[in-house]
Order: C-alpha cells, then sequence, then structure tokens
C-alpha cells in the first residue's frame, strides 16, 4: 500500500519537474527575445541619431553657403544652395529657399532685437537617412540676413574697447565690441542698454594705469542699473560663473563670447579692413569716393551733375572761399606736426550751389605737404544730410549742425574737435604755445562720427572712448555738447600719436547717443551696415524609416 503511494508521488514529482523546465525555458525564451529587441531598438536608435546629425551638418551647410555667398559678393545667390552628401555613413540632402523680397522692419530676436534692418529671410530643409535600416530625420530651419545702421549704436568698436572715465559719465545707447571690452569709472559709469562684445567682458584696464574703484552699473531686463560689483571683487568674464551670474544678474541684457554674441562686421568686397572704407576708389570698390558726388581730391574738385557727368569746379570754389589751401596754417600738438590744411567752408558750399546732390562729399590729399588733413568750418546749419568721409584726418571748426540738426556723419582717420574759441581768438597762432593759451569755449556738435584710434600698449594707454574724439585746447569746465553715434573701426594709419595730457584739458563731456537715429528716416546719406545672420526658427519635421519596396 505505502509503496504504490510512494509510486504515484514519483510521477506527480516528474511531472512537477517538467512543467519547471517547460517554465524555465519559456523566460529564458522570452529574455532572449526581449533582449535581442533591445539590442535591435539600440541598432535603430543609434541609425536614427546618425540620421539626425546627418540632417543638421545638412542645414548648417546651406547656410554656410548663403554666407559665404553673402561675404564675398553682398547680394544673395541667384541660385539657392542645394544637394546631396554623404555625412557620417548618411546620406543627406538639403535646399534652401527665398523666403520673401527684403523689408525694412526691426529684429525681434536676438541682442539685437529692435533694431531697425534690412531683413531678407530664407528657410532651409535637411532630410538625413540612414542606408542601414532606413532611418530617416527631416528638420528645417528658417534664418534671417540682416544689415543693421551702425549708427543705431551709442557706442560701435571694430576692436578693443575702453572706458575709463574720471568723472561721471552716463552712456545711454548699446555699446558693442567686435574684440574685448575693459570697462572702469573713478566716480560712477552708468550703462543703459545692451552691452556685448564679441570676446570678453572685463573689469578693469587693458594696458597701463591702475584699476579704479568706482562703480560701474548696467541696466538689466525690468529697468534697474545693477553694478558689476561683487562682493570685494567684479563680475566680468574673470569669474568662474561668468554665464549664469551675469544672465541672472543683467537679465541677458550683458553678452559676450561666452553668450554665443557674434562679431557684427560691414560687409566689404575685397578686404576684411574697415579702413578701405575711407581709403581712395583706385582698385578699391569699398571707397565712400565711390559714393561722393562732391570730390576734393590733390588739389582738384570734381562735382557729379544732375545729368551723371562730373564737372571740375576746383577754380570757383577756390575762388570764392568755399575751399582754401594753406600750408602750415596750424600744429597738432598730439601729432607734433604742422598741418596742412585743406579748409571746406559749409555755409559757402550749400549758399554758391555745391553741395553734394546725394548729400556726400569725399576727401583724400597727398598733395599739400607731409601731413594734410581737412577742417570744416561754417557748419553750424546744414542745409540737408551730410556725410563727409576723408581719408587724412579731420578737424571741426566750432559747432556743428547745432541749428536745425539734420541728419550728419563724419568719417576719418582721426576726427578732432576744436571749439569755437579757436578762429575767434587765433588759436592757429597759438598752438605751438602752452595748452593754457588755448581756452576752449562751449561748443555743439551733432554729428555721428567714424574714426579711428591708436592701440594701448603696456606703457600708454589710448585714451579710451572718452578721449576718442580728440582735443587741442583746455576745456577745464567746459561743455562739449555731442549728440550722435561713436564709431571706432580701425587703429589710425595717419594720426598715430599717443594720448596724453599734456596738450589738452578734458571738457565736461556732455554727451549723448541721438535717439531720433532710432528711426531709419534720419540716418545720415550712405550709412554703412554690419551684416548678421542669426536663426530665428528650428524644429525636427519627422522621424520614420525609408521602406524597401517604395523607396519613400
Amino acid at each position: 500500500m505505502n509503496m504504490h503511494i510512494l509510486k504515484s508521488e514519483r510521477g506527480v514529482a516528474t511531472l512537477i519537474a517538467l512543467l519547471m523546465m517547460g517554465m524555465l525555458l519559456l523566460i529564458g525564451l522570452a529574455a532572449l527575445s526581449t533582449s535581442d529587441d533591445e539590442v535591435q531598438i539600440a541598432g535603430n536608435e543609434m541609425q536614427e541619431m546618425k540620421a539626425f546629425y546627418a540632417a543638421e551638418a545638412g542645414l548648417e551647410k546651406a547656410t554656410a553657403i548663403l554666407q559665404t555667398y553673402y561675404d564675398s559678393t553682398g547680394a544673395p545667390p541667384t541660385i539657392m544652395p542645394q544637394g546631396t552628401e554623404e555625412v557620417n555613413d548618411c546620406v543627406v540632402s538639403y535646399s534652401v529657399l527665398d523666403d520673401g523680397p527684403v523689408e525694412q522692419r526691426p529684429l525681434t530676436q536676438g541682442s539685437l532685437a529692435g533694431l531697425n534692418a534690412q531683413v531678407k529671410s530664407f528657410a532651409a530643409s535637411s532630410t538625413g537617412v540612414s542606408p542601414i535600416d532606413g532611418s530617416k530625420v527631416g528638420m528645417s530651419v528658417s534664418f534671417e540676413s540682416a544689415l543693421v545702421p551702425i549708427f543705431q549704436f551709442a557706442v560701435f568698436y571694430g576692436n578693443d574697447l575702453e572706458i575709463a572715465p574720471g568723472p561721471d559719465m552716463n552712456l545711454i545707447g548699446r555699446v558693442h565690441s567686435n574684440g574685448d571690452m575693459w570697462i572702469q569709472a573713478n566716480s560712477t559709469l552708468n550703462m543703459d542698454s545692451y552691452v556685448t562684445a564679441s570676446g570678453d567682458i572685463h573689469h578693469g584696464r587693458k594696458g597701463a594705469g591702475g584699476v579704479a574703484t568706482g562703480d560701474v552699473l548696467i541696466k538689466d531686463a525690468t529697468g534697474n542699473y545693477v553694478t558689476m560689483k561683487d562682493g570685494a571683487d567684479w563680475l566680468d568674464a574673470d569669474d568662474s560663473h561668468w554665464y549664469d551670474s551675469s544672465v541672472a544678474r543683467w537679465g541677458g541684457r550683458v553678452q559676450d563670447a561666452s553668450h554665443g554674441q557674434q562679431t557684427l562686421n560691414i560687409p566689404l568686397s575685397n578686404s576684411d579692413d574697415p579702413h578701405k572704407l575711407i581709403e581712395r576708389a583706385d582698385s578699391n570698390p569699398d571707397s565712400y569716393e565711390n559714393l561722393a558726388t562732391l570730390v576734393i581730391k590733390d588739389g582738384t574738385i570734381v562735382r557729379k551733375q544732375a545729368d551723371g557727368t562730373w564737372s571740375d569746379v576746383t577754380a570757383a570754389m577756390v575762388a570764392d572761399g568755399t575751399v582754401t589751401y594753406t600750408s602750415d596754417q596750424f600744429y597738432d600738438q598730439r601729432e607734433g606736426e604742422w598741418i596742412d590744411c585743406t579748409e571746406l567752408d559749409i555755409e559757402k558750399m550749400y549758399d554758391n550751389g555745391y553741395a553734394p546732390s546725394n548729400g556726400v562729399v569725399y576727401f583724400a590729399d597727398e598733395m599739400s605737404g607731409d601731413w594734410p588733413a581737412l577742417r570744416v568750418k561754417n557748419g553750424a546749419e546744414l542745409d540737408a544730410g551730410l556725410t563727409i568721409a576723408s581719408e587724412n584726418p579731420m578737424y571741426t571748426l566750432g559747432d556743428f549742425n547745432s541749428t536745425n540738426k539734420k541728419p550728419a556723419a563724419l568719417m576719418a582717420d582721426a576726427v578732432s574737435f576744436l571749439s569755437n574759441a579757436w578762429e575767434a581768438n587765433g588759436f592757429d597762432a597759438k598752438s605751438t604755445q602752452s595748452k593754457y593759451d588755448r581756452i576752449a569755449n562751449v561748443t555743439t556738435v551733432n554729428a555721428s562720427y567714424l574714426t579711428g584710434n591708436t592701440e594701448t600698449t603696456s606703457s600708454n594707454y589710448n585714451g579710451g572712448f572718452e578721449n576718442l574724439p580728440r582735443f587741442l585746447e583746455v576745456w577745464s569746465g567746459k561743455n562739449f555738447t555731442w549728440s550722435g553715434s561713436a564709431v571706432n573701426l580701425w587703429y589710425s594709419q595717419q594720426a598715430v600719436g599717443d594720448w596724453s595730457g599734456s596738450y589738452y584739458s578734458p571738457p565736461i563731456r556732455d554727451w549723448s547717443y541721438d535717439t531720433d537715429l532710432d528711426n531709419p528716416a534720419n540716418h545720415p546719406p550712405e550709412t554703412p551696415t554690419v551684416r548678421i545672420f542669426q536663426r530665428i526658427g528650428w524644429k525636427q519635421e519627422f522621424v520614420g524609416f525609408v521602406s524597401n519596396d517604395s523607396g519613400h
């Protein structure tokens, strides 16, 4: 009986063992299937990711082709970029579509948002396909090529920008440097708009001199001035938390290379040297001589007539005193040079019918001596918008555009402002004497200026932005009132004398950005522009597979 029961139980045990083995086999097979699926999924994800990056590379290639064409020709291509290439073991196809005509409108994105520009929009698309498993990724991007008039910046530097004022200074408007920016103040410096640099933003000195302890305040996104001080130190690019801390402190209104700030360049045809703008037109398509309709060059004056022909007006303009040529007219103590002066009388230019039809005058001189220069006088009231470009240094004598203000620009290797006292008190004759023999009087200039400076070295400060406009008189306690836009694009090639305080004393700087320049209608004739390319939208269009039968 017991033996029979035992034999029966042995059968049950065998059955249970077989069932357990079956279950383990099923679990193992399921595990193998899951593992195989995971390997396949991982492989698919890898191929999909390769297709994704290939499509992204296609977008970059398309936009790079377009930007290169713009940089070399100044215009979009007549045939939009398109092509098919192998990238990352994938096949990528890309194309660009013209997204409509040029618009004059404010920019809506980026650190230049709010500035008026000529905007050309484009849309690019790209598809990457992996030939291994047919993974397919499509994406698109919309971007803008914008030409931004440079005089919408309060201060724009094509190289390192240094600001180190002694008295209080208020900078109203955007400040940009294509190099590094060095900021400090003996008292207080207030900056009320975007502060951007393609290099790094530092507190302190670039070269010789100590670090001032005056406050530097920059307006944040809510309209409040916030200091650069960071405890006992300063918040700048040398800080290990600069990116995060600067964004938190100023709400994105302070940006440098760490934030992706790009260089803002003037489109040039054959060179990356903006000094070409004021050089002669010989083999130089970027010269303002090509734009001018009144040209004073090497003792000859020509004016473009309404029918497009040029007329030599040299004898007439010299005879009536509109243009005067003098040798060793006055001494520039900064340069240590006697100035061979060509003097242009603005009032007579208008009254005697010689005004340029498009508002652009160009000057260049090599014939009058070792140190030729242009001096502009009687320019307190302009009849119309006026741009004066000079290959040589330029001096203004007395008030300029101070009555019934018109759009105006001065462009020269260097720009010096002589006060209303200079001519009235015969300072030409006193120009070699002590600076205290040349006491300035209050003077007003309403003009944007585009000029150059010297480079700060380890032993000599270039004077900074506060001394970018040059002076030769004692201005102590006297106002020099200026409104416009200040642009420094180069290191001067002719006026290379070092800055110092031996030949002048600084004025009370009543300076401001001219907010009328926010309106494109108020720009001086032929205002130069900077070009930017910026992405304004991106999206992944689809992720899928190419089927073996249809190819789609």
